[in-house]
């Protein structure tokens, strides 16, 4: 009779020690997937981050040259004075700056 109660006993801890080793498991495979999804996620956005602020840089430095631009060209019509040379001069910085205003606002 007792050795059958100790042989129980022995099974029963074993079964539940058995039982806690796998949980353990479990949770340890768990917590590394969530840390690797975790590592991806942030990988991720700081490739989005930087991809978007190579793009602003890029915006900013073509509107540095388009205002650069313009202003020598208004510049050069002042020196002139003609005035069909003017005029033109306007439509065409009027329609660079437009473009340029859409395209920062559309980036």
């Amino acid at each position: 009779m007792v050795e059958t109660v100790v042989v129980v006993v022995v099974e029963i801890v074993v079964v539940v020690v058995v039982v806690v080793v796998v949980v353990i498991v479990e949770v340890v495979v768990v917590v590394v997937v969530i840390v690797i999804v975790v590592v991806v996620v942030v990988v991720a956005v700081v490739v989005v981050v930087v991809v978007v602020v190579v793009a602003v840089h890029v915006v900013v430095m073509v509107v540095v040259v388009v205002v650069v631009v313009v202003v020598v060209v208004v510049v050069v019509v002042v020196v002139v004075e003609e005035v069909v040379v003017v005029r033109v001069v306007v439509v065409v910085a009027v329609v660079i700056v437009v473009v340029v205003v859409v395209v920062v606002v559309v980036v």
